[in-house]
């Protein structure tokens, strides 16, 4: 089989597609012909030798962690098991990775579980995943919308489950035009809710109001950013998946009582809290990584219902998985991109 693998940490240019063996399936694993297999920037941290999670010991690296596609053989405990998943199902993988053993795995959210782990493997023709972390897809949902799905709407669903989010309320996202960013402004609508985004690109806020935006700044500056807000109003819940700088700002703008959820780093890995304003102003602080199993599936039912339509830019070929980095590294895209092994 083909797979497009990091080679070398350094970039777009450390991708290659390269002949490996076919996998089998071992003790409760499926395996999967991949039809599609999103890409997030989790993958480009990597790419970029920019994570604790891998080195240049684990090259060649096979990434992807969103995959969806067909089951075309499962392991003899899985077939035996009656786990409902059998060769020909169209699937779609929860990428989390849980130990099943500790408090949180036990009550729950298993997001939290102590190991919490992510996938990796889907930029291949073939991949192996735990069965148990596969969802059917409804005929309705192809596969790469729903490949589009499991780590930026997972992610910003329950990131808007922790702030309680509901109809009426005001979100601020800041970055609105990433994946996490655009998931945020689909769903807060789907909510009811009324969303305040920013991006210093004019035709990438004007994309993101075609999907339920209700007021764009166009503006990365966090001084002219603080100003506009405040004439809009002041939000009830800021969803941040960039970190750094804004996450003063996102304080800064949220109501007394207010809860801002950080999901990530793109702007920076630290960030400075104003105390004072946070204890005298009853604001929360909310660090979430993810989401639940429960949450994908929920998405999964919003996408078969017509509800919700996963914003894809562009689709590139197995070949061209270096070329679907770039544009990522170069923040071209506006909502996910894809890629079709």
């Amino acid at each position: 089989m083909r797979a497009a693998v990091f080679t070398e940490l350094i970039g777009p240019e450390g991708v290659s597609v390269i002949d490996r063996d076919e996998p089998e399936p071992g003790p409760g694993e499926a395996l999967i012909d991949v039809e599609a297999c999103a890409i997030n920037r989790h993958d480009l941290w990597i790419l970029e030798g920019d994570s604790a999670m891998v080195d240049a010991d684990d090259l060649p690296f096979v990434t992807g962690l969103d995959v969806a596609g067909v089951v075309s053989e499962v392991g003899d405990d899985v077939a035996d098991a009656d786990t409902g998943v059998e060769p020909g199902d169209r699937v779609l993988l929860c990428p989390n990775q849980t130990c099943g053993t500790c408090r949180f795995c036990r009550e729950g959210p298993e997001n939290m579980c102590e190991r919490f782990s992510l996938y990796h493997g889907g930029l291949a023709e073939t991949a192996s995943v735990q069965a148990d972390r596969l969802l059917s897809l409804p005929d309705d949902v192809d596969a790469t919308t729903a490949a589009a799905i499991p780590t930026a709407y997972m992610t910003a669903f329950h990131m808007l489950r922790r702030a309680d989010v509901g109809a009426g309320d005001l979100v601020f996202v800041p970055g609105a035009t990433g994946g996490v960013g655009v998931a945020a402004i689909q769903l807060a609508d789907i909510l009811g809710a009324t969303t305040i985004g920013t991006s210093s690109s004019p035709e990438k806020l004007d994309r993101v109001r075609d999907l339920g935006l209700d007021h764009g700044i166009e503006s990365a500056d966090t001084d002219e950013i603080r100003a506009e807000v405040e004439e809009i109003g002041t939000p009830d819940a800021v969803v941040n998946h960039l970190g750094g700088e804004f996450t003063a700002l996102g304080q800064a703008v949220m109501r007394r009582g207010g809860t801002m959820v950080i999901c990530g780093r793109t702007a920076g890995d630290e960030s400075t809290i104003d105390v004072p304003d946070l204890f005298l102003g009853h604001k929360r602080v909310v660090g979430s990584t993810m989401g639940t199993q429960d949450d994908l599936r929920r998405l999964v039912e919003l996408a078969a219902d017509g509800r919700l339509r996963p914003e894809i830019d562009e689709t590139y070929s197995l070949a061209d998985t270096d070329a679907a980095f770039a544009a990522m590294r170069d923040r071209e895209s506006v909502g996910k991109i894809v890629v079709e092994p």
